[in-house]
C-alpha cells in the first residue's frame, strides 16, 4: 500500500499574491474505484481482472482489504496506479463462507460489501468507527430481506454494525426500495445482482438521489458485460406507479480483462474552485464530456454564477471571474455542496443550496457543520433542514474544524487562497479519498505566491 504523507494536527494556509493558474490531473476516482473493485471480483472467477488508475486511499484499501478477507487474490501496486483481481479456481462467487469486514468510515465499502456477500453462502459481520455506527443502512437491509437474506442492524439501530446470514437470494423477486436516502443502496444491489444467479425487479420509491452515481453505476455494469434493463414507466403488479424499475435477469457476465479508471471529478472541482474563488485559470486534464462521473457538472454552477468554462475532449478548463450568488439544486452533484460553499463565500450577493438533506448522514452533519465553520470565518450562514443560505461577509482568519470529514478539510482550505490565517484542523482526514491533495496544493500554488 502507498505511503502516507505525514500529517500535522495544524496546518496554515498560505494566501496567494496573484491568481492560480496551471494544470492538474487528479488521481482516480474513488467512486469508480470502489465499483471497479467489487466488479473485478465478481468478473474474477472467469479471469483475473487487472485494473489501471487505481486511486489508493483510505476508502479504497478497505475495499481492497475486505476482498481480500472474502478470499479473492487482491495484488496492489501503488506505483503505478494498478491492482489484479483473482478469484481462487473453483471457489464459489464469494470464496469464503465467514468473514468479519471492517469498513471504517466508507460508506461505498460497507454497502457494496453488505450486498455483495448477500449473494454467497454463509455468515458475515460489517462494522466501522463509531461514525459509521450513526449512517443509516436499514434500507438496503430491508431490500435484502425481501430477496430472502437475513440481514439485520447488530443493534437494531438501522446502523452498523450489520449481520448477514445468507444462502443467496430468492428468484424472480420484486424489491422496493426508497431512493431517497442514499443512492448507494440502489448501487449496491445493481453491482450485487446480475451475478446472484436468480431474476429480480428492483422498483424504487421516492425521488432518488445522486441520480449520476446509479447512472454511472449502470454505466460501469454495461462496460463488464452486465445487462440491466431499466424502465422510468413501470409500475407494480398493484399498479402502483415508481419512479424507477431496474430488471436483472440471471447471467454469467463474462468481465473485462483490464480495465481503466478515470481521474476523480469530485477532487477536481476543488481545482476549478480554486480558480473561481482566486479569479485564475485551472486546467484540469483527464476529464471530459464524456465522463462516467456526474460530478464533472459542477462547472456549470460555476458558469451560472460568472466563471468561464472551456470544455475539450480530455481536459476541463475553468477561468474564473466576478463572481454572483445563485440558488441551486445540487441534489445530482451533492458530494460538491461544500466546495460551492467556499465559492459562494467570494460572491456579491447570497447563494442559497438546497435539495441535499441526505448529506446530513455523510462523514458528519455537513448542513451544520459548514453552517459552524463559515460562521466562524465571519460569513452570515441561515441553516435550513435540506441546505444553506451563505450571505458573503468580510472574513478572518481561524482555525476551522474539519470533523475527520476529508471534504470539510479541502474545501475549507481553499479559502484560504485568499483570507490570511486560516488553519485548518486535522488535515490527515484528506488521506479518505485524497492523500496528496495538499502536497497537490502547494505544487499548483507556489508559482503563484
Amino acid at each position: 500500500m502507498p505511503k502516507i504523507p505525514n500529517f500535522p494536527s495544524l496546518l496554515p494556509i498560505e494566501p496567494l499574491t496573484r491568481p492560480l493558474t496551471g494544470s492538474i490531473r487528479p488521481p482516480g476516482s474513488k467512486s469508480i474505484t470502489n465499483r471497479a473493485l467489487v466488479l473485478a471480483a465478481l468478473s474474477s472467477h472467469v479471469h483475473p481482472v487487472r485494473l489501471e488508475g487505481v486511486l489508493f486511499s483510505e476508502d479504497t484499501e478497505l475495499m481492497m482489504a475486505a476482498l481480500q478477507q472474502l478470499g479473492f487474490g487482491v495484488a496492489a501496486n501503488p506505483e503505478c496506479e494498478q491492482a489484479e483481481i483473482r478469484a481462487p479456481a473453483g471457489a464459489p462467487i464469494i470464496p469464503v463462507s465467514e468473514a468479519d469486514l471492517f469498513c471504517g468510515n466508507s460508506g461505498t465499502t460497507m454497502r457494496f460489501m453488505t450486498a455483495m456477500v448477500s449473494i454467497g453462502q454463509g455468515n458475515y459481520r460489517l462494522d466501522g468507527i463509531s461514525r459509521m455506527r450513526e449512517r443509516p443502512i436499514e434500507n438496503l437491509l430491508e431490500a435484502l430481506r425481501q430477496l430472502g437474506v437475513d440481514a439485520v442492524s447488530e443493534h437494531g439501530t438501522g446502523c452498523p454494525p450489520v449481520r448477514v446470514r445468507t444462502t443467496g437470494w430468492r428468484d424472480d423477486v420484486q424489491v422496493r426500495i426508497r431512493g431517497d436516502i442514499s443512492s448507494q443502496f440502489i448501487s449496491a444491489l445493481l453491482l450485487a445482482a446480475p451475478w446472484s444467479g436468480v431474476r429480480v425487479s428492483l422498483y424504487t420509491t421516492g425521488r432518488p438521489v445522486s441520480e449520476p452515481y446509479i447512472r454511472m453505476t449502470l454505466a460501469m455494469l454495461d462496460q463488464f458485460g452486465a445487462r440491466v434493463i431499466r424502465d422510468d414507466q413501470k409500475s407494480l403488479p398493484d399498479n402502483t406507479k415508481q419512479p424507477t424499475a431496474f430488471i436483472v435477469s440471471p447471467q454469467q457476465p463474462c468481465g473485462l480483462a483490464s480495465y481503466v479508471i478515470e481521474p476523480d471529478a469530485t477532487a477536481a472541482t476543488y481545482w476549478w474552485a480554486a480558480a473561481a474563488i482566486t479569479g485564475g485559470s485551472v486546467t484540469v486534464t483527464g476529464l471530459g464530456p464524456d465522463s462516467l462521473q456526474g460530478d464533472v457538472a459542477f462547472v456549470e454552477i460555476l458558469e451560472r454564477m460568472g466563471c468561464h468554462v472551456q470544455m475539450g475532449c480530455d481536459s476541463i478548463t475553468v477561468q474564473g471571474d466576478k463572481l454572483s450568488g445563485i440558488e441551486v439544486d445540487m441534489n445530482a452533484v451533492s458530494d460538491t455542496v461544500m466546495t460551492l460553499a467556499a465559492v459562494a463565500c467570494f460572491a456579491e450577493g447570497s447563494t442559497r443550496i438546497g435539495n441535499v438533506a441526505h448529506i446530513r448522514h455523510k462523514e458528519t452533519d455537513r448542513i451544520a457543520a459548514l453552517a459552524r465553520e463559515l460562521g466562524r470565518l465571519g460569513v452570515e450562514v441561515r441553516e435550513f433542514e435540506d441546505g444553506l443560505e451563505i450571505r458573503p461577509r468580510p472574513m478572518h482568519g481561524a482555525i476551522v474544524e474539519t470533523y475527520n470529514d476529508h471534504r470539510m478539510a479541502m474545501s475549507l482550505a481553499l479559502i484560504g487562497l485568499r483570507v490570511p490565517r486560516i488553519v485548518i484542523r486535522n488535515p490527515g482526514c484528506v488521506v479518505k479519498t485524497y492523500p496528496s491533495f495538499f502536497e497537490d496544493l502547494d505544487r499548483l500554488c507556489r508559482p503563484c505566491r
